[in-house]
């Protein structure tokens, strides 16, 4: 077998078992906590790759270059993530897995206002399917005490997708090894600073008021302990680290396009792998809205591979 599909299917997997450790953990660990505690191993993982890029493209960064990191950090970590996170305690791994593979449809938008780029007839039948699977999954003839986990999904979904728009437009400059590097560790800084001022006695008294207390007494190690540390060092190695790792070197030896069967995979395989280790149930509703944005993920794929060698070599910001 090729080396390229080898990397394709082990990313795949690792991708799909994203949302099954953080419910495994998502009442033992604070979601800003694990959030930072996973990019910062994944960043350390691809810093090597990262500064060996750099030296290659011969870029010295700059302070715009800072700041665009602590831009896209916040998007990605701050924002996207720990909507992820909130997800994954409200509501099935299952469906949070579903629903964040849509997020390139959600790109689709952003890529259209702050890109410019042009609208396909491909691309706007492959958003109106995904959407459909959407309303079955959120299945509103017959709303649950999941719809809380679903929206915060889908929340974690758009921020994402205009996180990878933004990226995108510095991605040719800095290339998705070093992007995804540096927006981990401009995130965890952020993140760190978050931490400080969520344990501040006034930040605590104003949060209390407010109703928010999530955002109080964020810790970075307290909660960590041998029946949680293995899923944590899974979710920062594995998850994380290796995912991107094997994804960019499916990249290399394949397409960014044939790499991206990866997120056409997810959908299918994540519900099985939830079903298997946590018995998750996967009702009619959601098993129908997975056709859908399987059929919706293979038209943006299909699309995508008629776009060129120009289009396909402009690498995307990847999920994670």
């Amino acid at each position: 077998m090729n080396k390229g599909y080898i990397y394709i299917i082990l990313s795949a997997v690792m991708f799909s078992t994203m949302e099954i450790a953080g419910k495994m953990i998502s009442n033992e660990i604070n979601a800003f906590q694990l959030n930072f505690i996973r990019f910062l191993i994944g960043a350390l993982i691809l810093l090597p790759l990262a500064v060996k890029d750099l030296k290659k493209r011969n870029v010295s960064l700059n302070k715009n270059d800072l700041a665009y990191f602590f831009l896209t950090g916040f998007l990605c970590v701050i924002i996207s993530m720990s909507f992820f996170q909130f997800a994954i305690i409200e509501t099935k791994a299952s469906i949070v897995a579903i629903v964040f593979s849509v997020n390139p449809i959600f790109t689709i938008p952003f890529a259209y206002f702050l890109l410019k780029e042009k609208l396909k007839k491909s691309t706007i039948l492959s958003l109106v399917v995904s959407l459909i699977g959407l309303i079955c999954i959120l299945n509103p003839l017959k709303i649950n005490s999941d719809i809380k986990g679903i929206v915060f999904a889908i929340l974690a979904a758009v921020t994402f997708s205009l996180y990878s728009v933004i990226g995108k437009m510095r991605s040719e400059r800095y290339g998705s090894i070093v992007m995804n590097c540096f927006t981990f560790l401009a995130g965890d800084i952020l993140m760190l600073i978050l931490i400080f001022f969520s344990n501040l006695p006034s930040i605590i008294k104003l949060n209390k008021g407010l109703g928010i207390l999530v955002l109080s007494n964020i810790p970075v190690i307290y909660g960590i302990n041998q029946s949680n540390i293995l899923v944590m060092i899974y979710l920062g190695i594995v998850v994380t680290g290796l995912g991107y790792l094997f994804y960019f070197f499916a990249m290399e030896e394949t397409s960014a396009t044939t790499a991206s069967i990866v997120f056409f995979i997810k959908p299918a395989l994540a519900p099985i792998l939830s079903l298997i280790i946590l018995h998750e149930s996967i009702p009619f509703n959601t098993i129908l809205g997975i056709v859908f944005i399987l059929i919706g993920s293979y038209i943006t794929f299909r699309g995508k591979g008629y776009e060129g060698p120009k289009r396909i070599t402009e690498i995307e910001s990847v999920e994670t």
